[in-house]
This record gives C-alpha cells, structure tokens and sequence, in this order.
C-alpha cells in the first residue's frame, strides 16, 4: 500500500529529525565550551545505533523470544531476510525494511536522550562507548518487551502506538 508507506517513511523521517533537534535543546542548557560535545554526542548516536540496529538490534528487539526477555540477535542479522518481506494486515501492508527504519529512528532517539543526562560530565568517546552499551543491554531488550516477543505484549497484552512504554523503561 502505497499511502502506508508513505506514510510510515515520513513519520520516521519527523522521528529522525528529533535527534538534531534534541542536539540543539541540550545544547542551550549546557555551558558554551560544551555546546560542540552536546551536538556530537546526538549526531554520533545516529550513525551508532543505526549500525548496531542493523547488525544486531532489529533481531534482538523482533526475533524469536528466548523466555519473553530478548529476541534472537542472529534471526535477522545485518537485515537478512527483510528486503523483500511485508509487514502488516491484509491490504495495509508495508516493506518489512520500511518498518525496520521507522523502529530505528525510535532506537536513535531513546539513546540521544541519555545523553541530556550526562551533559557537560562526559566526554565524547565515552560517551560513543556508553551508547553502545547502553542502547545494546538497555533499549533493545525493553524494546522487545514492549513491541517485539516479550512478556509486556504477550504476556500483559499491553499494546504500546507511540513507543513511550519503551524509553520510560
């Protein structure tokens, strides 16, 4: 469905933008010799995490469940398998990859904002080594709780629209 897609492409897009917005807002809030690291620190988070959604964190939020707690990260590494698949209802459908980059787009603000919290006591390559981790032990794993297999979908059978359920986490 053409209109979905569309749809779904410029949402992620809106989502993706909040990133350099996000640079721009904990930018005004920190002293002038930190204003350069706060903006780095967001736009570092895009590629970062959108190289690790790639490789690993679309399995490891939407893979088969091991115990509700994590999706398997090898059952769509590096995208496999996505290129040609659809997602969606009957007649609603989408392309699987459109959907992979709409969830990123969420997985690179749920990084960038952590890093409100460590402004100005942080330096950069610490920084680039903390998302790592955090987005990999932290957001990925919540992420799968809440949209993936996990137990808050399949178990509570809450249904989450807008992605809060997992950055609150």
């Amino acid at each position: 469905n053409t209109g979905d897609t569309a749809w779904v492409l410029i949402s992620a897009a809106l989502v993706l933008l909040m990133t350099p917005g996000l640079a721009l807002f904990y930018g005004g809030m920190v002293r002038a010799k930190s204003v350069l690291n706060m903006f780095m620190m967001s736009i570092i988070t895009m590629g970062v995490v959108g190289l690790l959604w790639v490789l690993f964190g679309f399995s490891m939020v939407f893979g088969s469940s091991w115990h509700g707690l994590i999706g398997n990260p090898l059952e769509f590494a590096g995208l496999r398998g996505t290129m040609d698949a659809l997602i969606g209802a009957e007649g609603n459908q989408i392309p699987l990859l459109v959907f992979v980059g709409f969830q990123s787009a969420f997985a690179i603000i749920a990084v960038a904002l952590v890093s409100g919290a460590v402004a100005d006591r942080m330096k950069f390559s610490a920084w680039v080594g903390f998302a790592v981790q955090w987005a990999t032990l932290v957001y990925f794993p919540a992420a799968n709780w809440v949209f993936g297999t996990g137990w808050i979908r399949n178990t509570m059978h809450a249904v989450d629209f807008a992605g809060g359920t997992a950055i609150h986490i």
